[in-house]
């Protein structure tokens, strides 16, 4: 089953992530106590996710040990193939959000972290989302994709 299997936040950049159990997503703002959260985020910006199956593939294939924490990512989710929520809406607990783009790994990823996270992490990097409808989300919530029409 897919899930939300973790929830950070980063106060203010720069500054250390903050582990949470809930928080608030926000239509138009992004994720509530985010340094990202303000009324012109970009949708991109509003909410980031990494699969768990990508970290543990980053370490297998590249002997690169990354963490959520460490990937700067919102949300860590399983059992979901993030690179197929690209232009799908899908809910999580009660908020709904749009796979916008990849998220791919940066230069500043890398230099913050570990060499070669950048190649470790190409193409499974995890995925920007609008939030299209506000509510509150919590670890262990269910990510349910939207059937299309």
């Amino acid at each position: 089953m897919s899930r939300i299997e973790s929830i950070l936040i980063r106060p203010r950049q720069g500054e250390a992530v903050q582990i949470l159990e809930s928080c608030d997503l926000v239509a138009g703002f992004g994720i509530s106590g985010d340094h990202h959260y303000r009324s012109n985020c970009l949708n991109k910006d509003q909410v980031t996710l990494i699969e768990s199956e990508a970290l543990v593939a980053a370490e297998r294939d590249y002997s690169i040990s990354l963490s959520h924490e460490e990937s700067g990512r919102n949300l860590l989710t399983s059992g979901v193939y993030l690179n197929h929520l690209v232009g799908k809406v899908f809910q999580i607990g009660e908020a709904k959000l749009l796979g916008i783009e990849l998220c791919e790994p940066c230069g500043t990823l890398e230099r913050s972290t570990k060499k070669g996270v950048i190649k470790a992490l190409i193409h499974r990097g995890g995925l920007r989302a609008e939030i299209i409808k506000s509510g509150l989300i919590q670890t262990g919530d269910p990510v349910n994709i939207e059937p299309t029409a």
